[in-house]
């Protein structure tokens, strides 16, 4: 659909970046993986130690999920929270411009498989989010690959194009949608499609955020304490809502 086609503009890179200032060590690696070399960027807390365990999160970035949308959305969204809660982030950037639903896709599950080998991951399962086409993305990763996560997450962001079997493999995850009620399209679909996960029993919530357009900035700087706070449910077995 259409919607999937989205690409936001690089003032969202702007948009995403909060006037604060975390000390969390970002380190920036490349793997090649199914043929494809990937770049990606990882937030390790203050004072990491590789011998102890960590939870984590695997974020996609929005627009053309290209470095900058990495850069931003770590800023924006996860880093701050991560240093203080003791998270390991992971945020690839699109390989060649491919999106991770038009065929970036691929280097999963190896990308996991070495991120769990690289790292201890908790459970050696992550927390899955993104926002616009990140969104899009962390549903498709999430429904292809459900033995590695424990919470979806889209803000906004949907299982776009959903085959049965994708719905199904989401049926034991958390998960989350945020959509701005100033986005045009994006809400329709989100809330469409929680309704239909609520009534197959799936644990899920909506939230509809007052006054946001597409790019929701009350999820970022001090509003990303809501994501964490949902991460956090998710890995106590007690889905947010």
């Amino acid at each position: 659909m259409e919607l999937a086609k989205l690409l936001v503009c690089s003032a969202l890179a702007l948009s995403l970046t909060p006037a604060s200032s975390a000390s969390a060590a970002v380190v920036e690696n490349t793997a090649t993986l199914a043929g494809v070399t990937v770049q990606y960027k990882v937030v390790l807390p203050n004072g990491f130690d590789p011998a102890k365990t960590y939870k984590a999160v695997l974020a996609f970035p929005p627009g053309g999920q290209d470095m900058d949308m990495v850069d931003a959305t770590l800023s924006g969204n996860y880093r701050a929270e991560a240093e203080h809660r003791g998270y390991i982030v992971v945020e690839p950037s699109a390989p060649g411009g491919v999106l991770f639903f038009e065929g970036s896709e691929k280097i999963f599950p190896a990308f996991l498989t070495k991120l769990l080998s690289d790292y201890r991951i908790a459970d050696g399962k992550f927390n899955v989010a993104g926002n616009s086409n990140g969104g899009l993305s962390a549903f498709l990763i999430a429904s292809r690959y459900p033995q590695y996560f424990v919470s979806v997450t889209g803000f906004p962001g949907f299982l776009d194009n959903a085959t049965p079997q994708q719905v199904s493999a989401l049926s034991k995850l958390c998960i989350h949608m945020f959509a701005g009620a100033l986005d045009s399209g994006w809400p329709e679909a989100m809330r469409d499609q929680a309704a239909k996960f609520r009534a197959a029993g799936y644990s899920v919530t909506f939230a509809l955020e007052p006054g946001q357009p597409h790019v929701i900035r009350t999820l970022t700087g001090a509003g990303a304490v809501r994501l964490f706070d949902q991460f956090d449910a998710a890995r106590q077995g007690s889905c947010a809502k």
